[in-house]
């Protein structure tokens, strides 16, 4: 029987979730969708300068899960800035980050900036 998959943690979900090119009609096979926990990944990993150990850490995962979400997440910013194509960050499997110290750590985003709030 398969290990059950790990819910991964989610600081807070993204202001906008919709990017792209502003001449483009919109429709399916212009469109890549990035899941919410590939765009944390991106955050931390590439915004916040986390190395993949530290990010495992704060989304509750083991690094090798944390390199196969990177990889995917980078394989679709890739093909929505060479392409062209709208990039919608939408679904997967995470949990948001309630600001509680028994399921947050203390270098999340939501400590950090003071937004340390339930959903």
């Amino acid at each position: 029987m398969p290990r059950p998959i790990k819910w991964r943690r989610v600081c807070f979900l993204p202001e906008n979730n919709r990017f792209g090119p502003l001449s483009l009609i919109t429709d399916e096979g212009s469109q890549i969708k990035m899941t919410v926990d590939e765009y944390e990944t991106i955050r931390l990993i590439d915004l916040e300068g986390f190395t993949q150990e530290e990010c495992a850490k704060q989304m509750n995962v083991a690094r090798s899960t944390v390199q196969g979400i990177y990889v995917e997440a980078r394989k679709k910013l890739a093909e929505c800035l060479v392409n062209g194509k709208i990039l919608l960050i939408e679904g997967g499997r995470y949990c948001l980050c309630d600001g509680k110290f028994n399921s947050c750590r203390l270098d999340c985003y939501r400590h950090k900036h003071g937004r340390c709030f339930k959903d």
